[in-house]
């Protein structure tokens, strides 16, 4: 395969041009069914997310920092979709399977920056619902507009800073394992399997980033809805703690397809060695196309101003 020479040590290693992509090639059949299946998710998802964005910025009534999370959630979705969407659709669509190096590392960063920046959002908006539970008096002096775009920079300077290291220490690498990669687009722990040189920094630092990005923000969400299940035990009446919760089952539900996926992945990378590569493809799969995809329709079904909002613009 074409190669570009590394000198490393006074040895010469190599480095591919190109990863090859493997989609779900263990589906006989999938680009039949996958290429028109992933089209239409991925025009979904853009119409879907673009809408939310749209609805925000127009009508006053969303002016409101739950939906601005919401707006910044859809920002990040759109994204990521593109970050992977000519790829995918080149594996699935096309069936050409190469990638470059070079695209494959920036693909990467973008794809894990985007997704730590949901992750932040996923918290901002779970802090946003304990507030509005337990503090509704001092709402709105507490989550100001300015604290909320605030809180919003914060969550994408973090994405940022914590993933610019993970090409760089890529690059770094001698690959001599093949090309062959799990997925149909480029992550740093399948990338990082194919390297023969030094990779314990690889792993100490993907560790941190789990810990310190995702893991960091689930554990203070859990911790954030339990303050909220306290709060409601609070309230007087029945009908009063239905309601404070019904206004938390899209986050929940969102929280819940966001981080399965992601937990699965992130064991299975770091002990399971033996579970099937389609299993691995799969979860891949779940964890970057369903919650771009169901985020605006979850909370479009569950509140009743979007709901509002889409009648309105549609004229229904």
């Amino acid at each position: 395969f074409s190669q570009f020479p590394v000198s490393e040590s006074n040895t010469t290693t190599f480095q591919p041009a190109v990863f090859t992509v493997t989609g779900l090639r263990g589906l006989v059949g999938a680009r039949l069914w996958l290429g028109p299946l992933l089209s239409l998710m991925y025009i979904s998802t853009m119409v879907e997310n673009c809408t939310v964005l749209y609805l925000v910025k127009t009508e006053h009534s969303l002016q409101k920092p739950q939906y601005l999370f919401l707006s910044m959630l859809a920002g990040a979705d759109i994204i990521l979709s593109v970050s992977t969407l000519f790829s995918v659709l080149k594996v699935f669509i096309l069936g050409l399977y190469e990638v470059t190096f070079d695209g494959c590392l920036s693909q990467l960063f973008f794809i894990h920056t985007f997704s730590s920046l949901g992750s932040g959002i996923l918290l901002a908006m779970a802090f946003d619902r304990f507030v509005a539970i337990s503090r509704p008096l001092q709402y709105t002096a507490i989550l100001t507009n300015s604290r909320v775009t605030k809180m919003g920079l914060a969550a994408l300077l973090r994405g940022v800073t914590l993933m610019i290291p993970l090409p760089i220490l890529l690059k770094r690498l001698p690959f001599c394992k093949g090309q062959t990669l799990t997925y149909s687009y480029c992550i740093h722990p399948n990338v990082m399997k194919l390297a023969c040189g030094q990779v314990t920094i690889n792993i100490f630092y993907g560790l941190v980033l789990v810990i310190f990005s995702f893991g960091f923000d689930f554990l203070l969400i859990a911790i954030s809805y339990v303050l909220i299940f306290k709060a409601v035990l609070g309230i007087a009446s029945r009908e009063g703690q239905m309601k404070a919760l019904n206004t938390c089952l899209s986050h929940i539900f969102i929280v819940l397809i966001y981080y399965g996926p992601l937990l699965a992945i992130t064991v299975m990378h770091r002990i399971n060695h033996r579970s099937s590569p389609l299993i691995h493809a799969v979860l891949g799969n779940i964890y970057l196309f369903m919650p771009p995809l169901l985020n605006p329709i979850m909370y479009s079904l569950k509140t009743k101003q979007i709901c509002a909002a889409l009648r309105k613009y549609f004229k229904i």
